[in-house]
């Protein structure tokens, strides 16, 4: 039994690790709604999605689109939470480079539209309703990044809407 114990405990350290994440798995015990979360991908999407030209919104500049894989929506879906990251994140950053990070409270994610709502502190409410191109994006996954806009869309934050919001994929570090 201590055995078992063991593993168990290495195993979630190593989640841990591997989540780049020093917080807890948050079970919730119920999934989330469904009419809240949905995704439905047939192809990878997941890295972050990078403005092509800055997008400010008042002392606050948009950072990336942060996309994960289906295992990660399938996850969060069902309820398993790790505090402050999830399958689809918005970042920004201010100029004293302090960023804050918009985790969502409802997403639909496909192989052709992001939507994403969510709610920070320091933005407010922060929505984005995006059109993915899934052939810029297998170019950009071929090239390891690509120059070219795979997502185009609209960014409200707080009262302010800004359109024609490009964003191009880039893997990460």
């Amino acid at each position: 039994m201590r055995l078992v114990r063991s593993f168990t405990v290495v195993g979630v350290l190593l989640l841990m690790t591997v989540a780049g994440c020093d917080q807890p798995v948050e079970r919730s015990g119920e999934p989330a709604a469904r009419s809240a979360f949905t995704h439905d991908i047939s192809a990878d999407q997941s890295g972050y999605y990078r403005p092509l030209t800055p997008v400010r919104s008042g002392d606050w500049t948009l950072s990336h689109l942060f996309i994960g894989q289906a295992a990660e929506f399938s996850a969060w879906e069902a309820g398993e939470r790790i505090a402050g990251l999830a399958p689809a994140m918005l970042e920004f950053e201010d100029a004293a480079r302090v960023r804050t990070r918009v985790v969502p409270s409802r997403y639909t994610v496909t192989d052709t539209t992001i939507r994403f709502t969510g709610r920070s502190a320091d933005l407010g409410e922060v929505t984005f309703d995006g059109r993915l191109d899934p052939d810029a994006l297998a170019t950009a996954r071929r090239n390891l990044g690509d120059e070219g806009a795979v997502v185009t869309g609209t960014l409200k934050v707080g009262g302010r809407t800004i359109s024609g919001v490009q964003l191009r994929w880039w893997a990460g570090d």
